[in-house]
């Protein structure tokens, strides 16, 4: 599997974390400091803001530990009916029962993110 980025983030000097879910996610903080920071991409590029002050990338790849990885990739549940509000759980934080319910219905996903699910499952026997 090539370098895929598996989550754009960054810390802002204040200690705000800006997390970009999506393509054209766009989002923003007015840190402490006065700048402000901005980050954009989700999973298929990261741009950020060049500030006086640097941000801290929490960028996580592929290519990372898998131990990174199921603790930094999120998944979005509305819960088993579907009509709960969102919530966003980290890999490592999913029943087995779900991740298998992931891999059987959700055949839209990507294949990288399709292998992290089962990278997880053989990560946990």
């Amino acid at each position: 599997m090539s370098n895929q980025l598996v989550v754009n983030k960054i810390r802002t000097p204040d200690g705000t974390i800006l997390h970009s879910r999506h393509r054209h996610d766009y989002v923003t903080h007015l840190d402490e400091n006065g700048e402000e920071y901005m980050l954009d991409g989700g999973t298929d590029y990261i741009r950020c803001s060049v500030n006086k002050e640097q941000a801290e990338s929490l960028a996580v790849y592929t290519d990372d530990d898998h131990s990174v990885i199921r603790e930094a990739f999120m998944w979005g549940t509305r819960g088993k009916t579907g009509d709960s509000p969102l919530i966003w759980k980290p890999l490592k934080d999913l029943e087995i029962d779900h991740i298998n319910a992931i891999l059987k219905t959700q055949t839209h996903i990507q294949d990288w993110v399709r292998k992290l699910f089962t990278d997880e499952l053989e990560y946990r026997k």
